[in-house]
């Protein structure tokens, strides 16, 4: 049976989680934010540049390089800001994720804690439940593993599956600036 102090110790160690949590969702948002400024002040000053360029132009034929020239250096900025994006993303997700699995696990610790104590205080005759209680929490764990080591792969192949995308990208852009 839980004890009052078992359950605000309980209650304090789950809000102190959630405020670490929150924190981590605010430095995403910051770090997003300040991408976001970044890229919009760059938007703007190449934006300024490109029009005064557009402005000296004499022909059709420069017009056509300088917008030629433009097509590659967009798309690698756009990737560049793509995997900014995608970097916080994944920063901030491991971070939540650190933070669930050390739950988990202290939440793993405290069941074999109790299954353990629970064993050792049975009452004679009730080892087969207690076998098959542990049996549980061990093949609970086992779950446990198995599917942290399948998101883990997950992420894997996404963050390489993104990547292989992002690189087509930009030399499609290269061979389309080439090709004018």
């Amino acid at each position: 049976m839980l004890t009052a102090e078992q359950v605000m110790a309980a209650h304090k160690a789950n809000i102190e989680t959630l405020f670490g949590l929150t924190q981590k969702a605010f430095e995403g948002v910051e770090k997003l934010v300040e991408l976001n400024v970044q890229a919009t002040k760059a938007a703007l000053a190449e934006t300024a540049n490109h029009a005064q360029a557009v402005m000296a132009v004499k022909d059709a034929q420069e017009l056509m390089a300088l917008q030629a020239g433009m097509v590659q250096p967009l798309a690698e900025k756009t990737a560049a800001y793509s995997r900014h994006l995608y970097d916080i993303a994944t920063a901030a997700s491991a971070d939540i994720n650190k933070t669930f699995e050390g739950q988990a696990a202290e939440a793993q610790k405290k069941l074999v804690s109790l299954v353990d104590n629970a064993s050792s205080n049975a009452p004679a005759g009730s080892e087969t439940a207690v076998a098959m209680m542990k049996s549980a929490v061990t093949a609970a764990n086992t779950a446990y593993e198995s599917v942290q080591k399948v998101v883990k792969q997950a992420s894997d192949m996404a963050e390489t599956n993104f990547n292989n995308a992002t690189a087509s990208a930009v030399n499609a852009s290269k061979s389309v600036a080439k090709k004018r």
